[in-house]
């Protein structure tokens, strides 16, 4: 088991140019995003509402409610981006959990979205096998 960690780390440090070194990671980075993922908001919630209650930890930079393209319904989630990533970290610990409008809000730090093709998930051979590597 350690020789197969072992193995997919290096396999993951190494910089060899490959058609797979440019596929994008979703993992945490070191530094968090300005931009908050809101889920868990109320039909009646609106970007007012939403700014004004993230407004207090810091300059609030822009807020979307995701909005349903048939019935113009909010779907219950939205983003809130900051300036400063201080203040989206400040304010993803002190909102997490907390309610607006009757609902408790589920805050998470926004992934990057991707566009075009299909999302690709690499394998790797042989995980298992660790007889062809030196250890």
């Amino acid at each position: 088991m350690k020789s197969t960690l072992m193995f997919l780390a290096r396999r993951a440090t190494t910089t060899l140019h490959s058609p797979t070194s440019s596929w994008r990671c979703y993992c945490a980075s070191s530094s968090p995003t300005t931009t908050l993922f809101v889920g868990g908001l109320s039909w009646s919630a609106d970007e007012k509402s939403l700014k004004d209650a993230f407004s207090s930890f810091g300059e609030v930079a822009e807020v979307r409610i995701i909005y349903d393209k048939d019935s113009g319904r909010s779907r219950g989630f939205g983003f809130v981006s900051f300036c400063r990533g201080d203040d989206a970290v400040n304010a993803k610990d002190a909102m997490d959990g907390k309610a607006l409008l009757g609902r408790p809000l589920r805050i998470n730090f926004a992934l990057g979205r991707v566009r075009g093709g299909p999302v690709v998930v690499p394998r790797l051979p042989n995980i298992g096998d660790t007889s062809g590597c030196t250890t």
